[in-house]
């Protein structure tokens, strides 16, 4: 048993060693413990890290209403996409489904969202930012952002496509061409 004991203190103290020696080499080393008032690094390759400046996304719609950014992909295309929705005060999409599943994360602002077939923005509920919210595949719903809160609900949301989306009416059923 005394063995037993000794070999584990034994291991538990070169650990320690080993991650003390770790840790000194570290603190000497220049190329730790950069803050953002040291110069920066090159822009990344292309062919690895890729990315897009803000002044260089692509959107649709309307400011100050509703628009839709390109991130990544394209929803109207087979494959994954990322967009960013913006979704002004005051204004909401109307009951409709889409044919796959999609992800949406609320980066900031209120999003206001009902799962009625009717379009009474009583019915809408908040979605806070720091949610995550999953459009299921056919499930009816509508969204936007009710008049006074401050600013836009803002999204990240991310699906495969592509992506249909398909109005419905009162009943639920569709109306309407899909777009």
């Amino acid at each position: 048993m005394h063995a037993l004991i000794k070999t584990a203190l034994g291991a538990a103290v070169a650990a320690s060693l080993g991650a003390a020696g770790f840790a000194a080499i570290a603190q000497t080393d220049p190329k730790v413990g950069t803050t953002v008032n040291d110069p920066i690094g090159p822009v990344p390759d292309p062919a690895r890290v890729g990315m897009v400046l803000p002044k260089d996304i692509k959107c649709t719609g309307t400011e100050g209403k509703q628009q839709m950014c390109l991130l990544y992909g394209d929803p109207a295309k087979p494959g994954p996409y990322t967009v960013m929705y913006k979704w002004w005060p005051g204004n909401f999409s109307k009951p409709h489904y889409h044919n796959n599943e999609r992800w949406a994360y609320v980066v900031s602002g209120t999003w206001w969202t009902s799962s009625s077939t009717v379009y009474d923005e009583r019915t809408t509920y908040p979605v806070h930012a720091g949610t995550v919210a999953i459009d299921k595949l056919n499930g009816i719903h509508w969204d936007g952002a009710r008049t006074g809160e401050k600013e836009p609900a803002v999204l990240i949301l991310s699906g495969n496509g592509p992506n249909i989306t398909q109005g419905v009416d009162e009943q639920g059923k569709p109306s309407g061409p899909p777009r």
